[in-house]
């Protein structure tokens, strides 16, 4: 079992930036690999970004060259910076962890972290 807590979701208008954090607990197998989903209003959920323990990281398409994602292993947290945000950021924001990057989607989820860009 694994435990996620989000937090830095808010209200941000175009062009700024937001800063989200989770933090794990539980089983450390399973925080091998950890990311970041985003569903937005009668969107699918699509990956944001995912990082591995080894630091590999994959992006989505629609992120690249704007958000950062990084983790900190000692206390197992990860962190994605967003920058230049657009209204199409706008989307609830799930941490999640697996122990493959194949796995991610069905791994261990959070509750979601509202992120809203005003144009």
């Amino acid at each position: 079992q694994v435990q996620l807590v989000e937090s830095g979701g808010g209200l941000v208008q175009a062009g700024g930036s937001l800063r989200l954090s989770c933090a794990a607990s539980g089983s450390i197998f399973s925080m091998n690999v950890m990311g970041w989903y985003r569903q937005a209003p009668g969107k699918e959920r699509e990956l944001v970004a995912a990082i591995t323990r080894g630091l590999f990281t994959n992006y989505g398409d629609s992120v690249k060259g704007r958000f950062t994602i990084s983790r900190d292993n000692a206390k197992n947290t990860v962190y994605l910076q967003m920058n230049s945000l657009k209204p199409e950021d706008t989307a609830v924001y799930y941490c999640c962890v697996a122990a493959t990057m194949a796995l991610l989607r069905f791994g261990s989820w959070g509750q979601g972290t509202q992120v809203n860009v005003s144009s």
